[in-house]
Formats: C-alpha cells, structure tokens, sequence
C-alpha cells in the first residue's frame, strides 16, 4: 500500500477513535488503538502523529488539545457536533441552483472537482441529488474564463498543496517590466481571482519581500524547495483582501494623491467600479503608486475625465498627447521583421498535475456518508457503480480503491464503519457497528468551502437569480452551513454586487422572452436608450453580458451590464431568434497597431506577433471608432496606428483637440 493511502486511513481511523470514545485521550491511547500507529518507534509515532495532527486541522477536522493538569500528558478530543456540518437551511431551489452552476463551471473552472464534493456534502439525504439542470438553463448563459486552461489547472494545484502545507516553492518567473526571466524563491500565503486572472501572494525569499505574481507568468515546473512537512507559518498579520481591488495604478508604494474631473456618465461608472478611491460632485480622487498607469486611464476616457492635480499628472497627460500627435503625423513607422515568440518551458509538466483536485481526505469523507446514508436503517443496500462513479467523478479503479480504503477505517479494538465492495455493475454496501457515527456529511474542507466561495465569485449574480434569493442571502446561508474554521485566503466573493440585479431582470426576461428597455452608457462614453430581446447571459471574467435584438437598432448588439444605469421589463414578449449567435463585436474593422518595446511584452502576452527590435505588431479588431481612439491614446505614444490612413488622421486629430482641452485643467490645478 502506498505512503499516501497508509497515511489517508491512519487519519481517518484516528478521527473514527476519537468520535467513538467521546473523551479526552492520549497519545498512548492513539499509539495503542488506532490502524497505522501501533507498529512504530515512539519516535516515528512521535512525528507521524503530530504531523497528522496538523494535517487534519488544516483540513477544517476540529480537533482540539489541552494539558492534563494532574498527570501533565497532552488530552485529545473530537466532539461530533463539531466534526459534522450543521443543519442545512438551503431551499431546494437554492441548492439546484448551485448545483446548476457546477455543470456551468465544469470543464471551464480549475475548482470544479472541490465544488463537486462539497454540493454532495450539502445535498446529502435530502431529495435534491446532483442532476444535470434543464438544458434551458444551459442555454441561457455563457461562461468564459480567459485565464482557464489546463497548464493554469496545474499550476493552481501545486500552489494550492503549497499554501495548504505551507511549504516553500521554486519557480522560473517572467518579470513583464524587465521582459526577463529569473529563478524565484517563495513562501506562498495565498491564491486570488482578480479581474479575470490569479495571482499569487507571497514573500520573495530573494528581497524577503511580499509580492504579487501573476501565475499565468511562471514558466515551467513548480517544486518544492525541501524535503521537510513544513517551511514556514503565514504572519498572523498578513491579509490578502489588502490585495484586492486595486486598479492599474494602485500596484506598488502608494506615492500621493490625485483629482481628475469627470463627465457625468464616466462619473457615475466610476463609483460603482473604483473600489480605491471616492467621487464626490463628479471628481475623482485615488491614491496612486504609479503616475504613469493612472494617466493612461485618463487618456483611455477620450476627454470624459480631466486631471486637475497635482500637476505633474496634467503635464504626463499634456505630453502624451502630444506624442500621440506627433507619432501619427507624416507617413507611417516600418515596422521591423517577425521573431518567433519565446516559448515557456515544457507545459508538459503543468498538464500533468491536472485541475485542481479535492483532498482525497475529504472525497473518502464525503463517500463514506453517502455509502452510509443510502445503507439506510436496513444497514445494506446494492448501488449502480456508474452511479457513483458519475456522482464522484472517479474511474472504476478509483472507485474500488476508495471503498478498499474505507473498509480498512478502524474505530479501535477491530470495530469498523462500513463493508463495500464493487462486484460487477454494483456497489454492495453493509453497515458495521459504528456505521451510524458517520451517516452525517461532515464540515466541508477549506479547499471545498473556498471552491464555493469562487464559484459565487465566478457566478454568484445568476445563482441568485437562479434561486430568485438575493445573493447576500445565499451566501450567508452557505457561510452557516459549511462551518467556523477560517479560510486561509480571506477570499470573499463580491455578493450584492452592482451587475446582481441586472443579472436577476435578464435571467428572468431570457426564460420568458421578455422584452426589456435599458439605460446604457458604451465605452465611448455615449449615452442612449434601448429596447431590447436578451437571448443569452455571458460571464467572460471580470465582466457580465447579455446578448441580444437591439430592436432600436435594429441590429445584434452585445451590452455590458455594468454600463447599465437602469434595467426595466416590459409588458411585451419576443420570439427568440434561432439565428442569433452570441458575438460582442459586429461590423469589425481591423486596425495595424505598432507597439514600442516599453508595450511590447504586455501585447505579446495578448497575442501580439514580436519583432525583431523588441516592438510589437498587432491586429487590432475594433467595433468602434471611438474605442480605439481611447485605446491608442492609454498607451501615451507608446502605440501606432500604421493603416488604414483615415484612423491615423482621426487619433491625430483627437490627440490635439484634447490637449487644447486640458489648458483649462491646468490653470485649475496651478491655483491650488
């Protein structure tokens, strides 16, 4: 039998002794009863038992310690009512909708597995199982996660074993200022989303400094850097929400503060969207690190925000601008001739790590109180093998071996909790003598509380919607459910947040084929009313959006649901159209976008093909005149439109009118 199956029964057995005896015990008690321990050296045992012991804490199991004050020996006790998940409060629509977000985020979200366990866990014994929702819902809605793909699965599996162990990793790092890569040494504290892509946070062993890494930006394998059970304990004052919602120009040191004057529309995106920073009377004011990033964001409004302070924010936007003017002015840059890409090392070795996979601990746990469960009062009961090899997502090998496993969980002195055995088509199932400790779902594991916790995060609005229950009530009944223990990361998903209800009204209009008249400000800043026949829900990380008839334009339009200042239904129904495909962009232009080597790396990190002097060339698809505009003007001169020639004369053009603009802005911001 393998080290990791030896171990995996030696922890179950020991949570079966203490929930048995239901009093303080000793180690000696341990070494003497429970499966694995018996034939060790007290130093071995020793060892085995504390890092066990830590393992199970860390895995949300509740037990606690304190000193006999007579005979000085350390006592150990597991109380039941602590180890088993409290009663559950979910409604049945509540939980299938859930349960319909685990069929969305299937094969397009790196915790799916985690998610699976724990849905099972919440669903246990009651009349709701895990079913494929109706293909409507499917329908419905649209999930694209851009970071999503099988090497980043690998890659958060390893990191995740990492955190959870705290132990320290080695990795090759693309460093996208510098464009080079270096070896890296990291404590790793935590894992988080953040606008569509994860990030690592953790302390550089190199500067002993606490950094951000982006994951998508590590090369090659990810190891370990000892041999030891544990390297490091996370600081009690670290908190990752520290390092949540920052924008662009908030990464680093923050250096001083800075006012930009907003368009009322712009004004209004801006405090729904800016979590660091406040608008009053329709100005902006953020903290900053990075001058550079923050005028980019001005020049990306194209005129709907002017920066009044401190001056050196007006004179960076000034110059940009006219750079801008400059670089698109007489005849085009020729650009230099195409390299190959650099390639990352062998993503091979990411591949093979696969998504990220429950705790085997907790999928034994979760098995064993379902075996138990469907045994019944009977005590015995044969279950189809494809059902539970569906229901778990495991092979006919991995099944087996799982119920091999439990045959073998040992409460002391010889007493057992179940017999199964897979033989032919079916599971037969026997209740032993302490079967009915277990035919509770037990507390969820922190990786399957914080597989939950994303998914909210992922598709929170439209479970709410699903459910017809605002989402701060949903998860407020999840966060009673799957227990006390904290989670490590200190993830929290954004429940309430502005796009929920908007979520709730298309959802509803797209089952009933309702038809619905929105408010909307675009990109360009353009305010306009709209009737419209949502057809499809997309959630392409970070953003929400519909897809539908605009009968205003009479035209497929997609719209984005942040940029809606009101929602309303209609008396009126539509008949779908079978032919509309969800698209965001029609009437595509193209545009051959030159970008300087200070741009470069991000680009190509985008898609962009590398050329030989370090710059970059791009094809540009755009929809709109006016974003790409904007789009050019962020990259303060750093970005060429080459052709076609009337989009250069237009981003020329706007780049002077705009500087004649900010004189005003800049005599404001002299005054004060």
């Amino acid at each position: 039998m393998s080290h990791d199956a030896d171990k995996l029964i030696r922890q179950l057995s020991l949570v079966a002794f203490l929930m048995a005896e239901r009093r303080p015990i000793t180690a000696r008690d341990v070494k003497g009863n429970v499966e694995g321990y018996s034939e060790m050296s007290d130093e071995a045992f020793a060892r085995r038992f504390y890092s066990d012991r830590a393992e199970l804490i860390g895995l949300g199991v509740p037990l606690h310690s304190q000193r006999d004050e007579f005979t000085g020996e350390e006592l150990y006790t597991l109380r039941s009512e602590q180890y088993f998940l409290p009663e559950l409060k979910l409604e049945e629509d509540e939980l299938a909708a859930l349960q319909t977000a685990l069929y969305l985020l299937e094969g397009k979200f790196a915790y799916a597995e985690p998610l699976r366990v724990a849905l099972q866990n919440l669903a246990l014994g009651r009349p709701t199982a895990l079913e494929a929702p109706p293909e409507s819902a499917m329908r419905r809605v649209e999930l694209r996660d851009p970071d999503y793909s099988a090497e980043m699965s690998g890659r958060l599996t390893k990191l995740e074993n990492a955190i959870s162990k705290q132990r320290t990793i080695k990795f090759r790092y693309w460093t996208i200022t510098r464009n080079e890569e270096n070896d890296r040494s990291v404590n790793p504290y935590a894992l988080l989303p953040e606008r569509g892509s994860w990030y690592l946070i953790g302390l550089d062993l190199d500067d002993d400094t606490v950094k951000t890494f982006r994951v998508s930006r590590i090369r090659g394998d990810i190891r370990f850097a000892t041999r030891r059970e544990r390297d490091f304990r996370a600081p009690e004052h670290f908190d990752p929400t520290e390092y949540r919602g920052r924008e662009n120009w908030q990464f680093g040191e923050l250096v001083g503060k800075a006012e930009v004057e907003l368009d009322p529309d712009t004004a209004w995106w801006a405090e729904r969207m800016i979590e660091r920073g406040e608008v009053e009377e329709g100005v902006l004011r953020t903290d900053y690190a990075d001058m550079a990033q923050l005028a980019s964001w001005v020049l990306r409004q194209d005129g709907r925000a002017r920066p009044t302070a401190p001056r050196e924010l007006v004179k960076d936007v000034k110059e940009s601008l006219t750079r801008v003017a400059e670089r698109h002015t007489g005849d085009p840059d020729k650009p230099a001739r195409e390299v190959a890409a650099k390639g990352e090392s062998d993503p091979e070795l990411e591949r093979l790590a696969g998504p990220v996979a429950p705790e085997r601990f907790g999928v034994l746990q979760a098995l064993l109180a379902y075996l138990l469960v469907r045994a019944g009062d009977e005590g015995r009961v044969d279950i189809p093998a494809e059902e539970m090899s569906e229901r778990f997502h495991l092979t006919r090998e991995q099944l087996e071996e799982h119920l091999g496993l439990l045959n073998l969980v040992n409460f002391g002195g010889g007493c057992y909790a179940v017999y199964a055995t897979l033989a032919g088509d079916h599971v037969h199932v026997e209740r032993e003598l302490f079967g009915d400790a277990f035919r509770r779902p037990p507390r969820l594991t922190p990786l399957e509380a914080r597989a939950i916790r994303l998914a909210l995060e992922f598709v929170g609005p439209m479970i709410a919607a699903e459910a017809h229950t605002p989402l701060d009530r949903v998860r407020k009944k999840l966060e009673e459910t799957f227990g006390q223990f904290e989670l490590p990361d200190g993830v929290e998903p954004e429940a309430g947040s502005a796009d929920e209800g908007h979520v709730r009204t298309f959802s509803d209009a797209i089952t009933r084929h309702q038809v619905v008249e929105i408010e909307y400000v675009n990109a360009d800043g353009a305010h306009s009313e709209r009737v419209i026949e949502p057809h499809v829900l997309e959630r392409e990380l970070p953003w929400w959006y519909v897809h539908s008839w605009d009968r205003t334009r009479e035209a497929q339009k997609s719209f984005r649901l942040d940029r809606m200042r009101s929602v309303r239904l209609l008396d009126e129904t539509f008949e779908p159209r079978a032919d509309l495909e969800p698209e965001k962009l029609s009437d595509v232009r193209t545009a051959r976008v030159l970008f300087d080597a200070e741009v470069a790396p991000w680009r190509i990190e985008r898609g962009a093909r590398p050329l030989a002097d370090g710059t970059a060339l791009e094809e540009l698809r755009f929809g709109s005149e006016d974003w790409l505009v904007g789009e050019i003007l962020s990259h303060r001169g750093r970005a060429v439109v080459l052709e076609p020639e009337d989009l250069r004369a237009r981003v020329r053009a706007r780049a002077r009118e705009l500087k004649r603009e900010l004189g005003p802005a800049k005599r404001a911001a002299a005054k004060r």
